[in-house]
């Protein structure tokens, strides 16, 4: 009781941007006085609030406000992706204050690269100079699918004999820190409701524009991770019944009609890429598609065309989840994102539209998420600091 108590006042204090004195405590979170008085004591003690000047909030003497202590806990997280690993480092707030990112090898071989990430690791711990014993834990965001008990990587499409890999309990070892896996489109979603601002409150599909696209999905300010961890896999909704067959039976699913690499081998049917000797590793497509996209800002007739099919495509993508979750707003983001984010602004909302059932009850608000192409790798060392500041229920459940 006692550990859930603390976690509702640091997460009242978190929420309310310029603090709160003790009354605003009490009043806020229903806990007593004395509770409160005994618990922020202890918060002091250990560094992760502080009291930040006294304000005046009525008759009486100014109170003392006290807010969180950003040098009070350091969270780590790390984005594995086909193309890049990122790593950052947050400090109780959630900014960002250490940052690595290099590609990801193009021989996928799981021993060499939880190698690399392990270095990394501990490369930029020593480089911040933060005492380990301040570092909550190490968040790790990853493709699915996942087994998120576990802490295993199984068979993501595009991380060949990545096949039950204990990513987390690999990492954990390296490191020397407590570590959580996630499913990457989740754990940007997660990014979104700490650091988003008003994109990540109320109920809204986080839609991941990466070297795969995914949905990360909340619900009254809940994350929906599905019964096995893996919710949001969304590359086989058909979005053009006429297009090219996927391995999965069907034809112009997601997974074969909408990610960079199936753009790529469109502009280069139709000429607008003129060089198909090179290769079709992730490195590759992701050099070509910001030809692709370039050549469309540039005013490429077809290059621009390739561009609209595809807001087209992912429109009606976006309309089946919506329709299914009744969501408030659409955020996109991911390392793809800034290169499509003009066209799809302009067009996805009014696409959009046309094939949602509840249009005339209530609107959807289409937006990009403003936490940059590394919203995965936040978002994994959100899940340090939302297990370290977020009341969870299940902590009142006494073991029998």
């Amino acid at each position: 009781m006692g550990d859930f108590n603390q976690s509702v006042i640091l997460d009242a204090i978190r929420r309310a941007p310029t603090g709160l004195s003790r009354v605003e405590l009490s009043k806020s979170t229903g806990l007593a006085p004395q509770t409160i008085s005994n618990i922020c004591r202890r918060l002091l003690d250990t560094e992760l609030i502080v009291e930040a000047g006294r304000e005046s909030t009525g008759p009486g003497k100014p109170r003392t406000m006290l807010r969180l202590n950003p040098e009070g806990r350091y969270a780590l997280g790390v984005h594995l992706d086909p193309t890049f690993i990122t790593i950052v480092m947050l400090d109780l707030t959630g900014s960002v204050v250490a940052r690595e990112r290099r590609r990801t090898p193009t021989v996928t071989n799981p021993e060499k690269i939880i190698s690399q990430i392990s270095s990394s690791l501990n490369k930029i711990i020593d480089r911040s100079g933060v005492p380990r014993d301040k570092i909550g834990g190490l968040g790790i965001a990853a493709p699915g699918p996942i087994d998120r008990d576990k802490g295993t990587v199984i068979d993501p499409p595009q991380l060949i004999g990545w096949h039950r890999v204990p990513l987390r309990d690999a990492l954990a070892e390296a490191t020397g820190l407590p570590a959580f896996l996630d499913k990457d489109v989740t754990a940007a979603a997660i990014a979104e409701m700490w650091a988003g601002g008003f994109n990540g409150v109320g109920s809204f599909i986080f839609f991941y524009m990466g070297t795969g696209i995914g949905a990360g999905l909340v619900v009254h300010d809940e994350v929906v991770r599905g019964s096995s961890n893996n919710a949001g896999e969304i590359g086989h909704i058909v979005t053009d019944p006429a297009g090219p067959p996927c391995f999965c039976g069907l034809r112009g699913c997601i997974a074969v009609s909408c990610l960079p690499q199936s753009l790529v081998q469109e502009a280069e049917l139709l000429g607008v890429l003129d060089d198909t000797s090179m290769g079709s590793d992730t490195h590759t497509i992701d050099a070509r598609f910001t030809e692709l996209c370039n050549a469309a800002a540039d005013g490429n007739a077809v290059a621009l065309e390739i561009i609209e099919r595809s807001a087209v495509r992912i429109s009606r993508a976006v309309a089946v989840v919506a329709n299914v979750l009744d969501v408030d707003r659409i955020v996109f983001g991911g390392p793809f994102w800034k290169r499509l984010s003009e066209l799809y602004l302009r067009r996805v909302p009014e696409l959009l539209e046309e094939a949602r059932v509840t249009r005339s009850i209530h609107r959807i608000t289409v937006t990009g998420s403003e936490l940059g192409e590394d919203v995965a790798a936040i978002g994994a060392a959100c899940l340090i600091l939302n297990h370290t500041l977020t009341p969870h229920p299940e902590a009142l459940l006494l073991s029998g």
